[in-house]
Formats: C-alpha cells, sequence, structure tokens
C-alpha cells in the first residue's frame, strides 16, 4: 500500500448528509460448540464479498478487526452512505443478511453459545473529526477518500465542527 507521508483526513464529501458507522462482532462463549459458532462466523465474510460486489447497497467500506487475545471476538467497521440503505440490505429477502439472521435465530436463538452485537451511529459529516499521520488509505479515508488536511482544519476541534478557531495542541508538520 502506499504510505501518504504527512497528516490526511478523510473526504467525506457534503458536511449536510450523514454517514453510518455501524460497528459488528461476534463472540464464541462455547468455542467447543464449533457447529454452533462456524455458520455465525461464516455469514458474514459471506454478506461483505456479496457488498463489495453490489456498491449500489451503500456499503462505502469496513475493516476486519481480530485482536489476537481475543480470537474469539472478532468485530468489523463498516460505513454505510446512509441508514436507510442498511436497513434496506439488513431487511431485504433478496440479499444475504435476513436468512442468516434467521438461522441464528432459529440454531442459536438464546442458547448463549454465541453472542453477536453491533453498535450503529448516524454522524453528520460536518461533525467527523479523522486523522491519518504517514498512513496508507485507512478506515473512513480509505472508505471514502485521503485527503491532505487543509489549513484551519490542523485541530481535531475544527475539523469536527466543534470549534470556529483552529488551534491545534501542537505545532502541525
Amino acid at each position: 500500500m502506499a504510505i501518504n507521508a504527512g497528516r490526511y483526513t478523510a473526504d467525506v464529501g457534503d458536511p449536510d448528509d450523514e454517514i453510518v458507522v455501524f460497528l459488528i462482532g461476534m463472540r464464541v462463549n462455547k468455542p467447543w460448540l464449533v457447529r454452533q459458532w462456524w455458520p455465525v462466523f461464516t455469514a458474514m465474510p459471506k454478506m461483505l464479498r456479496y457488498l463489495d460486489q453490489h456498491p449500489e447497497h451503500g456499503l462505502l467500506g469496513w475493516r476486519l478487526s481480530i485482536a489476537p487475545a481475543l480470537a474469539l471476538e472478532p468485530s468489523i467497521v463498516q460505513y454505510w452512505r446512509s441508514f436507510a440503505d442498511l436497513e434496506r440490505f439488513a431487511r431485504n429477502t433478496d440479499d444475504p443478511h435476513l436468512e442468516a439472521w434467521r438461522a441464528f435465530n432459529r440454531t442459536v436463538g438464546k442458547s448463549g453459545d454465541v453472542g453477536i452485537w453491533h453498535e450503529t451511529y448516524v454522524v453528520k459529516r460536518a461533525a467527523i473529526d479523522s486523522i491519518y499521520a504517514n498512513m496508507p488509505a485507512y478506515g473512513l479515508a480509505k472508505a471514502t477518500a485521503a485527503v491532505p488536511v487543509r489549513k484551519g482544519k490542523q485541530s481535531a476541534a475544527a475539523r469536527a465542527g466543534q470549534r470556529d478557531t483552529d488551534d491545534p495542541a501542537l505545532p502541525t508538520y
């Protein structure tokens, strides 16, 4: 991956629009019950491949996180164009999510064998702060576009629209 030397931020587009940050993960509570957790574990990669092949559904990008000490608790950060897109995908009978959800409810349900979780954040684009120093395109900047931090947006508060003045804690490079 090409390194963007210097300070970059994500170009999230129209500040009046919103973006959805969707965090989702699972927890294997009973590792010996492979038949219970394996279908849950393999469902998400299938959905992500499908969404990568169908950008019109609104997934802008995603990133898998598996900490070595928490190998039984993988999680994914997803960036969606809108909550409506996310909800439409989750409920559409022609898309792969609904059947995976039904299968989980049918086979795991409230047994406690496997846990799943998600958190959804609908964020005004004008309130987003991102910074990537000497990094390849990553996270939200990979899902949208990485652009150099411009004058007047050197501090997190200025980038997130929390302050009209730009007063970084340290001199920038």
